[in-house]
C-alpha cells in the first residue's frame, strides 16, 4: 500500500492560520491587530427561567480592575490593568500572555429588572445576573377542562 500525504492549505490549524494572517501585516499593524483580536474576552449568555446570566472570561484581573456601568439600557463592562513590571535588571525572554484592558457593551431591553443586577468575580470569570421582570418570565399553567 502506498501512503500519500497531501498538503491541504484549507486544513490548516487555527494557530497556523492566525500566524499567517498576522504575518501579512507590517509589524506595527500586526501588533495592534493582534492586541485587539486576541485580547477581547469571550462571553457566555445563558437564559434561565428567572435570569439572564452573563459570564465574561477574564483571568488575571482583580475585582477592583472592573467597571460595570448601566446607562440608557447599555450595559458596559470594562477592565484596565497595567502591565506587569519586572525588575529593570531582568530581561523578558518570551511573553505569551498578558492582561490588557478591554471594553464590552450589551444592549439591555425592558425585560430586565435594572435595579437588581448583581455582579460577582470568581476564578477568572465575571458573572452578572440580570433578573427578569415578572411580566417577562415564562408562564405556564395547566388548565382543567370541565
Amino acid at each position: 500500500m502506498t501512503y500519500v500525504k497531501v498538503n491541504n492549505p484549507v486544513a490548516k490549524s487555527l494557530d497556523g492560520f492566525v500566524k499567517d494572517f498576522f504575518n501579512d501585516f507590517s509589524p506595527a499593524v500586526s501588533k495592534a491587530v493582534r492586541e485587539d483580536v486576541l485580547h477581547f474576552p469571550p462571553v457566555n449568555i445563558v437564559d434561565t427561567p428567572d435570569n439572564y446570566e452573563v459570564e465574561l472570561f477574564s483571568p488575571g484581573f482583580e475585582k477592583s480592575d472592573f467597571v460595570v456601568k448601566l446607562e440608557n439600557n447599555l450595559l458596559t463592562i470594562s477592565a484596565e490593568k497595567k502591565e506587569d513590571s519586572y525588575n529593570k535588571d531582568s530581561k523578558v525572554i518570551r511573553r505569551e500572555f498578558s492582561t490588557r484592558g478591554f471594553k464590552r457593551s450589551f444592549t439591555i431591553d425592558d425585560k430586565i429588572e435594572l435595579n437588581d443586577i448583581v455582579a460577582k468575580y470568581e476564578n477568572g470569570i465575571l458573572k452578572l445576573t440580570l433578573p427578569k421582570r415578572e411580566a417577562a418570565k415564562a408562564f405556564s399553567k395547566d388548565i382543567a377542562i370541565s
